[in-house]
């Protein structure tokens, strides 16, 4: 981001986003509609499988963890494919992925912000605002995308392709075994993925535990344990609020992240390397606690020293 003075978190206007809206209404439609027409044990399993490789190695390690903070490193190679499986997720492509989280992590962490990235309204309303519309700023900073990135062929393929990379996928699995698996493969997995992220986002961006505070910010990051699991580690959002840098979510003792069990299972097979965590990095400005880890025979995390720390 390039920030001048005249950058400003709060004045602009939300419009409808008629492509975006259409595509995530239509697939929501569609799985609404067809899912209970088409359920069959195997069109289930197919559900839950793609969905997990998509949003665990796709979203939260090659488009999050990889792409967007750099918490990691992997071979070109790797890194493609990872944001190729980000993309089928269905939100957007590599590369608007990682403006749009930029352009909102920098919104949340002025002193003000609009509502919308703040998900400071009611559910119905924020659910419209994040998956149907976009927010306008008046004064914006430039966003200045990383030259590794903004070079790469294949991530500005994906990037020109995102929707159309459905298209394999649904002929594929038409052909294994017909319209249950593709309404269960594409437009089910499609919305349940995208719904299910905005609505994990507007919980953690209100309420919930809290293990870490960040003074002077328009927005705090809250926990939703119940979560854990099913968001690959993604939910421990207070966690990542306070450390952005970090591969590992999941940084206190007994909170389950699955991404990192992941991380250190590629790590193994020498995949990925140079795996980030809270210990490694500088606190952000204004980082303290707000309540301590319970005690544990097993804690092996660290932190550096920062107000209010135990």
């Amino acid at each position: 981001m390039k920030v001048d003075d005249e950058s400003c978190a709060v004045a602009g206007h939300i419009e409808w986003a008629p492509v975006r809206s259409l595509w995530i209404g239509g697939m929501t439609l569609s799985a609404v509609m067809l899912a209970p027409l088409f359920v069959t044990f195997g069109a289930l399993l197919l559900f839950f499988g793609t969905s997990a490789v998509t949003l665990c190695l796709g979203h939260s390690i090659g488009l999050h963890r990889l792409l967007i903070h750099r918490s990691l490193s992997a071979p070109r190679w790797l890194e493609r494919v990872l944001a190729y499986l980000g993309t089928l997720v269905g939100m957007a492509g590599p590369l608007g992925m990682v403006r749009l989280h930029d352009t909102r992590d920098w919104a949340q962490r002025q002193t003000a912000c609009h509502d919308l990235h703040a998900h400071r309204t009611t559910m119905l309303r924020d659910a419209w605002w994040q998956m149907h519309c976009r927010l306008i700023l008046a004064h914006p900073p430039a966003f200045l995308l990383e030259e590794r990135l903004a070079r790469d062929r294949v991530l500005r393929w994906l990037e020109a392709t995102w929707m159309l990379q459905q298209l394999p996928l649904a002929a594929m699995f038409f052909w294994v075994s017909g319209l249950p698996w593709l309404v269960w493969g594409v437009p089910v997995r499609v919305a349940v993925s995208v719904t299910g992220h905005w609505f994990v986002g507007h919980l953690t961006h209100r309420h919930g535990p809290q293990g870490w505070s960040v003074d002077d910010v328009a927005v705090q990051g809250h926990d939703l344990p119940a979560a854990a699991l099913i968001t690959f580690g993604e939910a421990w959002h207070g966690n990542h609020h306070a450390w952005p840098g970090s591969a590992k979510l999941g940084v206190e003792p007994g909170q389950h992240d699955p991404g990192w069990w992941v991380l250190l299972a590629l790590r193994r097979l020498g995949l990925v390397w140079d795996l980030k965590e809270p210990a490694m990095l500088v606190p952000r400005t204004g980082l303290r606690r707000v309540e301590r880890p319970r005690p544990t025979r097993h804690a092996t995390t660290a932190f550096p020293s920062v107000p209010g720390s135990p």
